[in-house]
């Protein structure tokens, strides 16, 4: 089975056909088509492409199933022999998307 190798919010994503997987938030509605041209890597086997930085016409099509925000992260931030400590919650706002086609 093809994969590929896409980059969006800073990071870089291993992703095949069927694959569902959170990623920063991206501007989309649910249910809407998205399109990452932004393709690193696509292939499969001995037949894989690398791109320099990106692929030439490679795409990779994903479906957008939700927007919603991870779990509960803390930020702990403390000096030593300064009785200084200072406790900060926060969630990430994420995009749950879902790989539809491999182009490339």
């Amino acid at each position: 089975m093809a994969y590929a190798v896409i980059k969006t919010g800073g990071k870089q994503y291993r992703v095949q056909e069927g694959d569902k997987f959170d990623v920063e938030k991206l501007d989309a509605a649910v249910d809407s088509e998205i399109t990452f041209d932004e393709v690193i890597l696509v292939g499969e086997g001995d037949s894989v492409k690398v791109g320099t930085p990106s692929v030439a016409g490679a795409s990779v099509t994903a479906k957008v199933l939700s927007q919603h925000r991870g779990p509960k992260g803390i930020a702990f931030k403390f000096k030593r022999r300064k009785g200084f400590h200072k406790t900060k919650g926060f969630r990430r706002h994420l995009t749950k998307l879902e790989i539809t086609s491999i182009a490339g």
